[in-house]
Parts: C-alpha cells; sequence; structure tokens
C-alpha cells in the first residue's frame, strides 16, 4: 500500500502542477485543466482498484480458514481487468482444493469477478447504460475512453444482465388514491435480422397531465411497462398488479385506456376493472385525413359529425366522400378509414368528457423506443429487441442499471463463493497496513506544512 499512495500522491501533486503551469502559459481554458486532470485521477482509480485486488489475495492467503482446505497452486498469477478508470493489472494466487479437483482465484471470487471475467460490474453496467440510447459500438467508446471496446462486449455484457422485469424498479404505494387514472398503449416496429419486423408492446400509467410550460405538459407519476409479448393478457395482468399495489383500487372511480384500437390494447380494458377504452386522438385524426383530405372541406364535415355524435351525418359524409372519390385505391382508402371510425364510434365519444386527458403514446413511443429501435436502418433479433425495450422502460420507470447489473452478479457469485474472510482479522491488518503507508509518506515527513502535509497529519490525529 505504501508504493502505492506514494505514487498517486506524486501522479497527482506532477499534474496539478504541469497543468496549472500549462494553463497559465498557453492561457487554457479551466475546461482543459479539469480533462487533464480527469485522466490523473483515472490513472490513480486503476493503481487504487490494483492495490485492492492484490490486498485481498494478501488477505485471503493469510487466512487460516483458507488454509484448511486450500493450497496455493500458482502464486502471481497476472490478470488484467477493464474497468471505468481503464485497464487495471495485478496479480492473484491460484488455489487448488485439498480432497477435490478444483481450482479457484479465492481472491477474485470474493472481488466479484469470475473466472473468465474481462470486465469490472462498473464498466459493464456503463455500458449497457449507454447502449440504451446509442448504437453498441459508439457506446463502447463513450463508456470509457482509454479502452477500446467492441459492439459484441457491448453485446455481451446485455445478455449476461439476462432479462429485465418491468418490477424491477420498486412499486412505491400512493399517499392519495385518485379518482381518476390513465393508461395509454401503443407498440413501436422494430427491423429484425431475418426480415419482417418485431413490434414491441408500451403500456404506461399516469395520474392526468400538468402543465410545465407554455404548451407543454407532463404526466403525473408514470408506471411504465414493455417489451415482447406472446399473450397480451401477460402484460394487462403486470399493470393491473401494479395499479393494486400503487393505489386503493377501491377509490379510483374510472380508468381512462387509450390506444390506437389494436386487438391486444382493447383487450386490456376487458383485464383492468373500471376501464374505459378510448380511440386516441393521433389514429383519430389519421383516419379522418385518409378519408377526406383529397377533397374540399371533407375533413371538416367528419369532424363535425363526430363531435355532434351524429353518425348518421356520418354516413351521409363518407357516401358524399365516395361519390367524389374516382381512384379506386383513394376510394378503398376511405372505406377503410370509415369501417375503422364507425367500428370504434362508442370509444370516440370519451374524447369530449370533462375528465378525459387525451393520449400521448405516440410520442411516448418514438421517445421510449423508435430513438433506439426503429429509427435506425438496424435488424435486431426478437430475443434483443425484447431486452432492450425492457432497458428502456426500466430507465423511464427511473431505474439504476449498476445497482441491478451488481444485484444480479452478486446473486450469482454468492451461488459459488467457497470461503469467508474473518473481518476482525482482515480490519487489523489493513489498518496497520493504512498507518504505515501515512507514516512512511514523504509529504507526512518532510516538515514542510503543504495543504497535502496538513491533511495528512489529520488522518493520524498529530
Amino acid at each position: 500500500m505504501n508504493n502505492s499512495i506514494t505514487e498517486i500522491v506524486g501522479l497527482i501533486t506532477r499534474s496539478f502542477e504541469e497543468n496549472f503551469e500549462k494553463m497559465l502559459a498557453e492561457k487554457k481554458d479551466i475546461s482543459e485543466f479539469v480533462i487533464e486532470i480527469k485522466k490523473t485521477l483515472d490513472q490513480a482509480g486503476a493503481i487504487l482498484a490494483k492495490e485492492a485486488l492484490e490486498m485481498m489475495d494478501s488477505l485471503v492467503k493469510s487466512d487460516s480458514r483458507r488454509k484448511q482446505n486450500w493450497y496455493v497452486h500458482e502464486k502471481a498469477a497476472p490478470n488484467t481487468l477493464a474497468t471505468i478508470f481503464g485497464e487495471v493489472h495485478y496479480h492473484r494466487t491460484y488455489y487448488k482444493h485439498k480432497s477435490k479437483t478444483e481450482y479457484r482465484y479465492l481472491s477474485d471470487e470474493l472481488m466479484g469477478i469470475d473466472a473468465y471475467d474481462k470486465m469490472d460490474v462498473s464498466l459493464k453496467a456503463k455500458l449497457i447504460e449507454e447502449a440504451i440510447d446509442t448504437p453498441y459500438a459508439r457506446s463502447g467508446r463513450k463508456a470509457v475512453e482509454t479502452l477500446e471496446i467492441s459492439s459484441q462486449s457491448v453485446m455481451n455484457a446485455i445478455r449476461e444482465l439476462g432479462p429485465v422485469s418491468n418490477n424491477e424498479v420498486k412499486i412505491t404505494r400512493s399517499k392519495e388514491t385518485p379518482k381518476i387514472l390513465y393508461i395509454e398503449a401503443d407498440e413501436d416496429h422494430a427491423a429484425l435480422q431475418a426480415g419482417g419486423c418485431a413490434e414491441p408492446r408500451l403500456v404506461y400509467v399516469h395520474e392526468g397531465r400538468a402543465p410545465v410550460g407554455k404548451e407543454r405538459w407532463k404526466l403525473q407519476n408514470p408506471r411504465y411497462f414493455g417489451g415482447m409479448y406472446k399473450e397480451s393478457e401477460e402484460l394487462w395482468n403486470e399493470v393491473a398488479n401494479y395499479i393494486d399495489q400503487a393505489y386503493d383500487y377501491d377509490q379510483i372511480e374510472k380508468i381512462y385506456l387509450s390506444g390506437d384500437g389494436a386487438s391486444w390494447i382493447k383487450s386490456g380494458a376487458a383485464i383492468i376493472n373500471k376501464s374505459i377504452f378510448v380511440l386516441d386522438r393521433y389514429h383519430l385524426n389519421k383516419a379522418v385525413k385518409m378519408a377526406g383530405a383529397h377533397i374540399e372541406n371533407a375533413e371538416r364535415e367528419i369532424w363535425r359529425a363526430i363531435k355532434k355524435e351524429d353518425k348518421e351525418y356520418l354516413k351521409i359524409v363518407f357516401e358524399t366522400i365516395l361519390d367524389a372519390t374516382e381512384a379506386e385505391a383513394k376510394a378503398q382508402a376511405v372505406k377503410e378509414a370509415k369501417t375503422y371510425i364507425m367500428n370504434h364510434w362508442d370509444n370516440i365519444k370519451h374524447h369530449y368528457s370533462k375528465d378525459y386527458s387525451g393520449c400521448s403514446a405516440e410520442g411516448h413511443i418514438s421517445h421510449i423506443y423508435s430513438d433506439r429501435l426503429s429509427s435506425r436502418p438496424l435488424g435486431w433479433s426478437r430475443e434483443g429487441v425484447d431486452q432492450m425495450a425492457r432497458l428502456r422502460v426500466f430507465a423511464a420507470n427511473g431505474g439504476n442499471l449498476f445497482d441491478l447489473t451488481l444485484r444480479k452478479k452478486q446473486e450469482r457469485i454468492r451461488e459459488t463463493r467457497v470461503i469467508e474472510l474473518d473481518l476482525k482479522v482482515c480490519r487489523k491488518k489493513m489498518n496497520k497496513a493504512s498507518g504505515e503507508t501515512i507514516d512512511n509518506l514523504p509529504a507526512l515527513n518532510s516538515g514542510k506544512r503543504t495543504q497535502l502535509a496538513l491533511a495528512l497529519r489529520g488522518l493520524r490525529g498529530i
């Protein structure tokens, strides 16, 4: 430890002096100074990570309980671990079990490193975090500047994470249940490597909208659900369970469920108690344009019939449009629009209910899914679409990727870990090593009253 701390103190001191002088001489911006210091601190981090790994190795080597079952098979076996600081080169001991044909890097296991791990969990979490928003190749470059990380490495980190449930983020019980809840649903279309497309679904529950500026609104307490589902019932059961956990269902008077009228969306109304299906404005407007955009005033008359809830007049408007439409293809489009609107007539009128807040599902699909899944000419696997959709939902719900990655890794490690160290013995050895290190620092023993010396003396109570 003595050498490591001395190295770090010297590294930081030199970096500060050199870069400060450079800033003065070359009139550099403070931002350039910060960037250079960040590089130095990354180097210091790598030194400390190496020290921690080798200190753990030393503690395992001297542990009495380890000696009962394991003996040293190979000393100082080299390893390199990619971290957010860059590469960390260190040595650890390779052990063999005394009665079994079993070999282990025991100190690595205690530090959460699998036998074939080449990357630290924090870096994996960073890679996944970046990959949620950017292509795999770019996410590797953004995660750590000093390393070249391949697209495959990023993909491997995501696959290693495994399935991400929509319930990974803790559900908080609402202190006050609103009388009205809102559910909105839609789907994206992501191109597949093998051709065709996958359709990840997105559902979110919220308590209404609040203004955050001129013509800008924010959803109140939204909760997102998404991924690839073979059966829509599975998705809607997740939504129903969330509502039951987050709210007092008895206090809810009604739930508006908005979407484009797809059967999987409308099926939610049968599962979610107290729900009323509403055809969302975006798709209704699309149908109106498809039917009447080619004829002057036709759209206006369709909307007039809808607002007056006059179904008979709407039929007359469509007949008039069809009579004036000569092209067969266009006439077919008008018929399809008519069927779409007529089939959802009862679901359209709720637009004009005073307590209905509208639907922004199309915008949320774009923000949550399309920006990553379908806006670029990418080819996905179905499994890749599902996991990326769930990761973006996880992030939208405020999930912490480092916590999730670490938790999943620890669950696997606990199952394979074969020794535990005596914490009291470890602490004594660490305290002794730390005391000796500080006592031997040149900055402490030089006699100079520098800020560094004063700080270090403070640590020793001098």
